[in-house]
């Protein structure tokens, strides 16, 4: 400050925004001229590129897994780019995509929709782009096509520093997004995209010395998107407008940041050859021919196997008596006890051991649902008790997946149960199941790997499992087991009958009686805009007058749609054990539904907040809009008794695409009992039908002086109870 004139200071001292502001104005004009020095065609003002365009994740449900590959067609180009700065030939290329659009498909019915679909694709994009990038650089690089100087200059930095930049400055993902795909924490991305576009700077200006203060590099980033907190900001800006040197670096800094902003534009240069995505349908397409004839063979093989079963079950007959007083004395898992009492399956007992801790095999029942397999997880070094998930990185995995397994169905998820007897007696072991693909055959040795175990905790009660996501902790190992696997026949059996629920046609298309399950097949029709049901919920259903429950994680989408109009789910109950439908009676429990209601307010009519209106039945307040550095919106509704709505569908018309959501709510069941979701007293599924009702949803935009322009709800979500009963005869 002892460069300033005194007339300055004394401004200073009385007016300290307007000896700021004309520092800010110096320091913005010294780095501009040092920019333009270094970019003499000038150029545009610092922008972040477009990012992908996301997508309903009930959209995708709807269309079923095909429209993943449109999905991604219409985004080739964006992830063209990104694979492009990993790999360097189009035989590559072609892999990656095919790879990618393969591993989507295998996970996609275990994606819960936690995380946006873009960003879950692009997580799965990255890691193949990782393998192959490895496989890459193991081979020669004669095959390698010609790269503009950028990509060479990216090749030289370390892959973590890649990454970061590309994905920031190419993909247009938040810091935020960045550190969710990269798997790192906020600290890092910084580090890492300070460290890249330092070490680019070197490779593409070679020769040049930059000597700006060590001290103030690490925070050129938050000045340039202007994420700098004001007092440091302000400190930051008066050093700069001293130091020449500081000045010379952040504009050569910030030329690195606009050349990588740059590149977004410079990627129409990179045209997705024709034949790339054409080859990759045609390869998808072979397997899905190849999965066809299989199901063919297998239904002409129906009846042979029928008959072997046939035989089978009256070879059980005579033998039954035996095994299931054998069962009863000796296995204590009631359910592993009934599967073998019935001659489903036999006991394996195979077992490996890894860092302490013991996974035994017990047993295995398949068929064309699911392979449902038990375990026993024993720690013989302290009072722990571990489960297995089989999922995309949750450690457990099957090694000839493909080769062995159907991918028509999905794999059910079985959460971890500590209420029964088995799982009290001892600390250190844990009894459990987990559900896996079925076979493509009827027999089959599954190869399977276990590389990660999930410890369990219990709630203070220790009455019930959960999983503690602020502290998970893992178990690393390796345990492989070879599974000899015999698939058994299910029976379909076609009930044809529509009803209605609140004046939406349901269709109950089938019942499927499996050995594991028992399915209930059904339609929804969405031919009626205004009014949806997303889901449908059942409570029981009884087969001969014998009620079995419906599962609590038995419920899905099913990808074969018949037609258009109509979309399919399925429920699941507990098996039925060889028990021939002749009556079927289904019981509904509750209805998800979405509504179209277009409501709109024009802020420029609001006069003073909170401003409330009426909607759904319910008197709403938008408690605040403030405009400032950032623009933050309020909508909120604490009433919840009687409440019509849950969530609102809305959208604020702005001209800014940069914004956070957040919203806080409460759960209220079935009798009206309100759950505060900060503090359960209960587990989520021993609520009976819960509702989560929004109290407050909030919305920030990125971006001085954002003025949105208006409020557009054009619906909202709701549940409806239900007691509906239909009843249908199979005789």
């Amino acid at each position: 400050m002892k460069e300033l004139s005194y007339f300055g200071l004394t401004l200073f001292l009385y007016n300290e925004q307007f000896v700021l502001g004309f520092i800010r104005l110096k320091v913005c004009y010294s780095i501009y001229m040092k920019y333009l020095e270094l970019h003499p065609k000038g150029g545009n003002t610092f922008m972040i590129p477009a990012k992908i365009d996301p997508i309903s994740t009930t959209i995708l449900r709807e269309k079923g897994v095909d429209s993943i590959v449109d999905w991604f067609e219409q985004h080739k180009h964006t992830f063209y780019a990104l694979g492009w700065s990993y790999l360097s030939n189009q035989q590559q290329m072609e892999e990656l995509f095919f790879r990618s659009i393969i591993q989507v498909q295998k996970e996609w019915p275990r994606y819960k929709g936690k995380t946006p679909f873009e960003m879950w694709f692009t997580s799965i994009f990255i890691h193949n782009c990782r393998e192959l990038s490895d496989k890459r650089s193991l081979q020669a690089s004669e095959d390698s096509e010609p790269r503009q100087d950028l990509f060479k200059a990216l090749d030289q930095l370390q892959q973590d520093e890649k990454e970061a930049l590309v994905l920031t400055y190419v993909q247009g993902f938040s810091q935020e997004e960045a550190v969710h795909l990269l798997e790192v924490s906020a600290e890092k991305i910084k580090e890492l995209l300070a460290s890249g576009i330092q070490s680019l700077r070197k490779e593409m200006r070679s020769g040049t010395n930059f000597n700006g203060c060590k001290e103030y590099k690490k925070d050129y980033i938050d000045y340039l998107e202007r994420a700098m907190e004001r007092p440091k900001k302000i400190d930051f800006e008066i050093h700069i407008y001293h130091c020449q040197h500081c000045q010379e670096d952040l504009a050569a800094f910030q030329d690195v940041m606009l050349t990588m902003l740059d590149l977004t534009n410079r990627m129409e240069d990179l045209h997705v050859p024709f034949r790339l995505m054409e080859n990759v349908r045609d390869r998808l397409a072979k397997i899905e021919r190849e999965r066809q004839q299989k199901n063919k063979k297998r239904k002409r093989m129906g009846i042979v196997f029928a008959s072997v079963f046939a035989l089978l079950i009256g070879v059980g007959f005579i033998t039954g008596a035996f095994a299931y007083l054998y069962y009863s004395w000796t296995e204590e898992d009631p359910e592993m006890r009934y599967f073998l009492q019935q001659g489903l399956g036999k006991r394996l007992n195979l077992e490996a051991e890894s860092v302490g801790v013991k996974v035994k095999i017990k047993s295995v029942i398949a068929d064309d649902v699911q392979t449902l397999v038990f375990y026993e997880i024993e720690d013989t070094g302290e009072d722990n008790q571990f489960v297995m998930n089989y999922g995309y990185g949750d450690g457990v995995f099957v090694e000839n997946e493909y080769e062995i397994m159907s991918r028509e169905t999905y794999p059910r998820f079985y959460p971890p149960d500590l209420e029964p007897d088995v799982n009290n007696k001892e600390k250190n072991v844990y009894k459990g199941k987990m559900s896996l693909l079925p076979l493509k055959e009827e027999n089959g040795t599954i190869k399977l790997k276990i590389t990660k175990l999930q410890k369990l905790f219990r709630d203070p009660s220790g009455r019930s499992s959960y999983w503690n996501y602020d502290n998970i902790e893992n178990k690393i190992g390796e345990w492989s087991f070879e599974i000899p696997v015999t698939k058994r026949p299910s029976s379909e059996y076609a009930l044809d009958e529509v009803t209605e629920i609140e004046g939406i046609p349901i269709r109950l298309d089938k019942l499927i009686v499996a050995p594991t399950t028992t399915i209930l097949q059904f339609g929804i029709n969405n031919e009626q805009i205004e009014k949806r049901i997303e889901s449908l919920n059942i409570n029981d259903l009884e087969v001969n007058n014998k009620k079995i429950k419906a599962q609590m994680y038995g419920g899905a989408f099913w990808h074969s749609q018949q037609d258009v109009n109509w979309a399919t789910y399925q429920t699941q109950f507990d098996p039925l054990f060889g028990e021939k439908p002749e009556e079927v009676q289904v019981q509904f429990k509750s209805a998800n539904l979405t509504v179209e209601d277009t409501f709109i307010i024009e802020f420029d009519d609001i006069r003073e907040y909170p401003h409330t209106f009426e909607y759904a039945g319910s008197t709403i307040s938008i408690d605040r809009m403030e405009v400032g550095d950032s623009t933050n919106f309020v909508l909120s509704n604490h009433e919840v008794e009687n409440r019509e709505y849950e969530w609102l569908q809305f959208n604020i018309v702005n001209e800014s695409s940069f914004i956070d959501m957040n919203s806080d709510g409460v759960i209220v069941d079935k009798n009206g009992v309100v759950y505060d979701i900060n503090n359960m007293p209960v587990s989520y599924e021993e609520i009976e039908q819960p509702r989560h009702l929004s109290t407050v949803q909030s919305v920030r935009f990125h971006g001085e002086n954002v003025n949105p322009k208006s409020l557009e709800i054009y619906g909202y979500n709701t549940t409806k109870y239900l007691d509906d009963v239909v009843k249908i005869s199979l005789e």
